[in-house]
């Protein structure tokens, strides 16, 4: 008779992000107690609903409803604030980097590796001194600030190029990030010109910059050039096929010799798998993913699973005609992966066999702004209203708690009756300034 194990199995989460808190609350649902123990590991003390951010920099959510507390909603995990550095599997290791600055070790039995993605910088003169991204809830609220601010210093300066740059805003990158963003972030400046005296929509300059010949590459083509069609109708410029060259000191040079100054660039171009992964001893493929199979486990390492942006999982529902096809990074594809894992930690756990992971993309949708969008979903083109409905139902539906999706629903809900709020708080950027200047007097 085989001896009872005396220890919980210990479970290692490495992320908060979708995968990281989808696969902990299905663990902390389903596991008996003393079964095994889960702690997940992040630098942020939330799970970030990426979706949402555009809309939470334009004012129509309030940025903190778009982020889930890890402590609130994982009460049987164990929730550490650190920054992962490196990853030993063969010690069966994880070293990590906490919130107070000390280097620690942590041992796991089983490890899950959902650390997801980074923005992809290109090695452009000025980007990373002049760029922002809008992957974190700290970039949204800046870049909400940082656009309104430059309306109120356009407003008061007596200088035109001055007041050009400041009301130029540039935006690089025609995926789903990017234009959604734009779309938000025109918007809300249009929307608060109404507020100023001396500034028309038509002063403000939306620049949108593509290397690729199209936008929005995971809908039907004739739907990104419909997208770009609404966008100019905006007076938003669009260049296709046009790659970014320099942004030094805020001067834009793009490939085709168009040059413009502007005191705001919105870097949105791609992600890749986050670089601590080249950090350890697990297989990655040439992307930097971690290689899975298709149940989700690491090749070769059956107690390290992993999912999401990091990982290179076995697309079935397109493996017949490609054999080398992988799931796509988004969130669609996140979520239910998670679910999917979390199901297959607890039949291992249980002596079970782990089951395949298949989803067939049900679509894309895409939010433009207030009371438009854009989706391809069910094999249905839709536009305009009834896709930002679409747009909005399926994200508020995927949106984790109902808490957080209650909250969400009100802020809709407000901003109907009373509309959006366009105020700038720019102080956030710099809370210390006035401080430091009381000190001086």
């Amino acid at each position: 008779m085989a001896a009872a194990k005396s220890e919980p199995t210990r479970i290692l989460i490495l992320g908060g992000g979708y995968v990281g808190l989808y696969t902990a609350l299905g663990l902390q649902k389903k596991l008996r107690a003393n079964e095994a123990s889960v702690t997940i590991v992040d630098p942020q003390p939330h799970m970030t609903y990426q979706p949402f951010l555009p809309e939470a920099a334009a004012g129509a959510i309030e940025p903190r409803h778009v982020v889930v507390p890890l402590r609130r909603v994982l009460k049987r995990c164990h929730v550490l604030t650190a920054r992962v550095n490196k990853i030993e599997h063969e010690r069966k290791t994880v070293t990590v980097e906490a919130a107070d600055g000390h280097i620690e070790q942590l041992n796991y039995d089983v490890l899950v590796v959902a650390l997801g993605a980074v923005p992809r910088l290109l090695p452009i003169p000025g980007l990373a001194e002049e760029g922002i991204g809008i992957k974190t809830i700290g970039e949204a609220i800046y870049l909400r600030n940082h656009v309104l601010t430059k309306l109120d210093e356009a407003a008061s300066t007596l200088d035109p190029e001055l007041r050009k740059r400041l009301l130029t805003f540039t935006v690089v990158g025609g995926g789903f990030a990017g234009i959604e963003a734009l779309a938000e972030l025109e918007d809300m400046t249009r929307f608060a010109t109404r507020y100023y005296e001396n500034i028309q929509p038509e002063d403000i300059r939306w620049v949108l910059v593509e290397a690729a010949g199209r936008i929005l590459p995971e809908v039907r083509e004739t739907l990104g050039v419909w997208t770009v069609e609404q966008l100019e109708k905006r007076g938003i410029e669009v260049y296709l096929s046009t790659a970014a060259k320099s942004f030094e000191n805020g001067r834009v040079v793009l490939s085709d010799g168009t040059e413009f100054d502007s005191d705001t660039i919105i870097w949105t171009a791609g992600v890749k798998a986050n670089p601590v992964l080249a950090n350890s001893d697990l297989p990655i493929d040439k992307r930097g993913r971690v290689e899975a199979t298709a149940a989700l486990q690491v090749v070769g390492h059956p107690d390290v699973w992993t999912a999401g942006d990091n990982a290179a999982v076995p697309d079935l529902s397109r493996t017949e005609s490609d054999p080398t096809a992988t799931c796509p990074p988004n969130a669609q594809h996140a979520v239910r992966q998670a679910r999917h894992l979390a199901k297959n930690i607890i039949k291992v756990l249980r002596g079970g066999q782990p089951t395949d992971y298949f989803h067939k993309n049900l679509g894309a949708v895409a939010g433009l702004g207030l009371h438009k969008g854009v989706a391809d979903a069910l094999n249905l083109k839709i536009k305009g209203f009834p896709a930002w409905l679409f747009h909005r139902g399926y994200h508020l539906k995927a949106m984790p708690t109902f808490n957080r999706k209650v909250r969400i629903l009100l802020d809709w809900m407000l901003g109907g009756l009373f509309r959006r709020e366009v105020v700038s708080l720019g102080q956030i950027n710099n809370p210390k300034e006035e401080f430091a200047r009381a000190s001086k007097s």
